[in-house]
């Protein structure tokens, strides 16, 4: 059973190691990444059969999906965290690290709940497939695949996108806002098969600011959505309807179409005006999927 002075050393680390690393946006990636395997239909499994929030993706063969290239350097960075707390799960450990990643970005707050219980091997790790894809594959011409627990398998984004997320129980404001983290990081063509080997705003020679004014340090390479891709804002929201944003900013088909789907269009227009109400609803979305498929045991 953990211990809420476990839980707060381990967040004052958590914090030290973004703020040194820069690294909160694949931090961001692997709680996703971990949590977004869950399927709400086989909740009435033995857990934890439906996946989810779970730590699994420290095992092989998840690691090894497709959709988690690069992340086991995410686990690298967190495993000293992990040896000096070690009462504190991998799946406590992963949704901490993110929602801390968003905070020190300069976003919301996000109300987490701790005590997660992990999945203890690799017997335990999803099937691949559950995760979304950004663009079509070229060879088909389609979204996603049937190999997951459900199929995600769709012609259009939006039908894609839905499979995935309604899967899990989640909603279009949801989706919306989710793919507002866009707003963070970047992507990489060897890790999600998007983005370029580097961008006038990735280069290294681009100041990338932190939101308390100072420059960050960062590693050259990949595609932002957003030129100031260190920091939690609505930008993401203005950049992507915007036809004569610079064209070395990233816009997936996943993207563009939030501002073009009937379901998706109102929210998105609506956090790009106003950011009080994207963070709004961006903390509820993330506390959702950061509990998805959990189990929790109580805190001393």
């Amino acid at each position: 059973m953990v211990k809420q002075t476990d839980l707060d050393g381990a967040q004052a680390k958590v914090d030290e190691l973004i703020l040194d690393k820069n690294c909160g946006p694949i931090l961001v990636r692997l709680a996703w990444h971990d949590s977004g395997t869950y399927d709400d239909s086989l909740k009435g499994q033995e857990w934890p059969g439906a996946g989810g929030a779970i730590g699994s993706i420290r095992f092989e063969p998840e690691i090894l999906h497709g959709a988690n290239a690069g992340l086991s350097g995410a686990l690298k960075l967190l495993e000293p965290i992990h040896e000096a707390f070690p009462e504190v799960s991998y799946a406590d450990l992963f949704q901490m690290a993110s929602s801390r990643a968003i905070a020190l970005a300069g976003g919301p707050k996000i109300d987490m709940k701790y005590g997660r219980v992990d999945a203890t091997n690799a017997e335990q790790c999803s099937p691949e497939g559950n995760l979304p894809d950004g663009e079509a594959a070229e060879e088909s011409g389609k979204y996603g695949g049937t190999s997951g627990t459900a199929s995600t398998e769709d012609t259009t984004p939006e039908g894609h996108l839905r499979k995935v997320f309604y899967r899990m129980g989640l909603t279009d404001e949801d989706i919306v806002a989710l793919s507002g983290a866009h707003t963070f990081g970047r992507a990489y063509k060897d890790r999600s098969g998007a983005g370029k080997e580097s961008t006038k705003f990735t280069d290294g020679k681009a100041k990338v600011m932190r939101p308390d004014g100072t420059e960050a340090k960062y590693t050259p390479g990949g595609s932002a959505w957003t030129e100031q891709w260190l920091t939690f804002d609505n930008s993401y929201f203005h950049v992507t309807p915007d036809e004569s944003a610079d064209p070395e900013l990233l816009k997936l088909s996943t993207d563009k179409v939030i501002f073009v789907d009937e379901g998706f269009k109102p929210f998105a227009e609506k956090f790009r005006d106003s950011q009080e109400a994207f963070f709004e609803s961006y903390a509820k979305a993330h506390k959702k999927l950061s509990e998805l498929g959990s189990k929790f045991e109580p805190i001393e």
